[in-house]
Formats: C-alpha cells, sequence, structure tokens
C-alpha cells in the first residue's frame, strides 16, 4: 500500500494509538489486543488477512519499521515513504483467498480510505502473501485499482 505524493508536505505527527484505543483495522478489538500485539512481536499474524489488517494499522502510525520486518525479503525496499499530511481513515476487506493456517499463500483485496489536507480518496489494491521462515509476508500488489 503506497501512495506518490506530488510536492513535499508538512510534517504532522502520526496518530497516537493507546492500547486501548479502537483498532484501525477494522475489527471490534482494542488495538493493543488485536494489531498493536504484531506490531510489538508478541505475537505473529495468524492469517494473510490478519497480516494485511495489521500493515494497514501499521500505516496508520506511521510504523515503518513493522512494514519492512512484515514485507518479503525479496521484494521489500530500504524504507517506506510514509507521507505525513496522508491519514488513513478506513479499511474495508472486499475479499480473500487461501492464506490460512493450512495455506502456503494467499490474496488480500482491499479499499483504504485517507484524507490528504481536504482531499479524500480510496485506494484499492489486491495483495499478495506467502509464508516465509513460518510467518505471512507482504509480497506485492497484484493490482490497483
Amino acid at each position: 500500500m503506497s501512495r506518490r505524493r506530488s510536492t513535499p508536505r508538512a510534517a504532522a505527527p502520526a496518530p497516537r494509538l493507546l492500547p486501548s484505543s479502537p483498532c484501525p483495522c477494522g475489527l471490534p478489538a482494542a488495538y493493543g489486543d488485536c494489531c498493536g500485539r504484531y506490531h510489538r512481536g508478541q505475537a505473529a499474524a495468524p492469517t494473510a488477512e490478519a497480516l494485511m489488517r495489521s500493515r494497514y494499522s501499521a500505516f496508520v502510525a506511521h510504523d515503518e519499521a513493522y512494514l519492512l520486518r512484515s514485507w518479503h525479503p525479496d521484494t521489500r525496499p530500504d524504507s517506506v515513504d510514509l507521507d505525513p499530511a496522508l491519514r488513513w481513515t478506513g479499511l474495508e476487506v472486499l475479499s480473500t483467498t487461501e492464506g490460512g493456517a493450512f495455506h502456503a499463500e494467499g490474496t488480500v483485496a482491499f479499499r483504504a480510505h485517507y484524507t490528504e489536507g481536504r482531499e479524500e480518496g480510496v485506494l484499492t489494491e489486491h495483495s499478495r502473501f506467502v509464508r516465509h521462515e513460518g510467518a505471512w509476508v507482504y509480497v506485492d500488489a497484484l493490482s490497483f485499482g
């Protein structure tokens, strides 16, 4: 999940996610009990969808370290360009294929809503995930919409 920006923006702090905050991924759980435990390294995402949701939450929190850790080493960039003017505001999971406990790979299609200044937008992506050294990792986007 990435967006290119056309002009530099003034830096703004990322939203502070407390353990008791609602999880940005959209599941009915507190951040600390949901994606926060993956971000802190206390657990590994059990499915491709859980990893995708946790990566979305990492974009919300500007957690570059987690995004890089959860990216396949063959496709992982050196850094993630987190636009400080961009705010992720909602996630919709559209579909999943495989990506469960007995699979080696899976896909997740989703819509991620954002605001940038006064502009609202939606990023639609169909992402591919695989197991690498026993853990789910993001490989690449199969398509953007």
